[in-house]
């Protein structure tokens, strides 16, 4: 395995440091793909794993100003190597988030419910009554995408894999707000009109898989519908009819949160509304962590492989 658990000297707190105990960190797909080396991210070896997750700021440099020991903090950016038990980071690396909200809630917050509330807000103006289209709709910024959509008064539109538990998965995404769950293979079927005779035909479709599901779903986009694709599970093109261009001028962008993130350095405001935002809907309850399985640190390996699993519908989260 790549991986080893290892005990370090924790270093010196210099005047701009914050000295974090971890208390938990998710692993993503885009973890494993950056120990995989397939990621634009790549960290000078040896490197601590992890992009997400929340601690609790145990003691600050003299310079420090806007965080205080007992402040939880979650990582401002990608690549900071959350897998650990302690770290000491400097503080621009860091953005405080309030400890009232559930632990799991705030160890998820800065990959997936980020990047759902963007392509939600970025790409269409989209107003109560109008729908979204989705596939991976059960991943986790599938099911995000599903609660803040529903707290805006927007209709889902759900597409998973067909799979053995296919009802249990269907009823809690329904239960987390999705109107409409289908299967890849439904996609294609007549019986997709009737959805659409009761709600508007999508403006806005979010792709994270690629291949011949993504096709399909375009299909069923509206005239000058805007199709934003953040990931690419199937690791499959995405093929477009020509028709789809030309008779129905359907826009194609992408989506990575690091770049979201690093093009706002400047624009905090940004950034800061964002989180009010989320951290407003977990308080009030609209906003859940996914499915979550809690495992200690010490369990790393068997946590790293159940998350490579195919139609996993829980999150490993490491608690450190």
């Amino acid at each position: 395995s790549l991986f080893r658990l290892k005990d370090l000297e924790v270093p010196k707190l210099g005047d701009c440091d914050v000295h974090v105990k971890m208390l938990a960190a998710p692993i993503n797909p885009a973890d494993i793909n950056m120990i995989q080396g397939t990621y634009p991210l790549l960290s000078p070896l040896p490197a601590v794993g992890g992009n997400e997750g929340v601690g609790e700021v145990l003691e600050v440099g003299r310079r420090v100003t806007a965080l205080k020991p007992g402040d939880w903090v979650i990582p401002a950016d990608a690549g900071l190597g959350t897998w650990r038990t302690q770290g000491i980071f400097p503080e621009e690396m860091l953005l405080k988030v309030p400890s009232d909200i559930p632990v799991l809630c705030a160890a998820t917050l800065s990959v997936n419910p980020c990047t759902a509330f963007r392509v939600l807000a970025d790409f269409e103006s989209l107003a109560p009554g109008d729908s979204v289209i989705q596939n991976a709709a059960n991943s986790g910024v599938g099911q995000a995408v599903i609660q803040i959509a529903r707290a805006s008064g927007i209709k889902t539109i759900n597409v998973v894999r067909d799979r053995p538990d296919l009802p249990k998965l269907v009823e809690r995404l329904k239960a987390l707000g999705a109107d409409h769950v289908v299967t890849e293979e439904m996609l294609r079927k007549p019986e997709m009109k009737d959805i659409f005779k009761s709600i508007p035909r999508p403006r806005l479709a979010l792709n994270c898989v690629g291949g011949k599901s993504t096709t399909e779903m375009l299909r069923h986009l509206q005239p000058k519908g805007t199709m934003v694709t953040y990931g690419g599970m199937a690791k499959q093109p995405v093929m477009v009819p020509v028709s789809a261009f030309i008779f129905r001028d359907v826009r194609l962008r992408g989506f990575w949160m690091t770049q979201w993130r690093k093009d706002h350095v400047q624009d905090q405001e940004s950034v800061a509304a964002m989180m009010d935002a989320l951290c407003q809907l977990i308080r009030r309850g609209q906003l859940t962590a996914p499915a979550c399985t809690e495992v200690p640190l010490q369990d790393y390996s068997a946590a790293l492989e159940a998350s490579m699993k195919p139609f996993v519908s829980s999150k490993q989260i490491l608690l450190l």
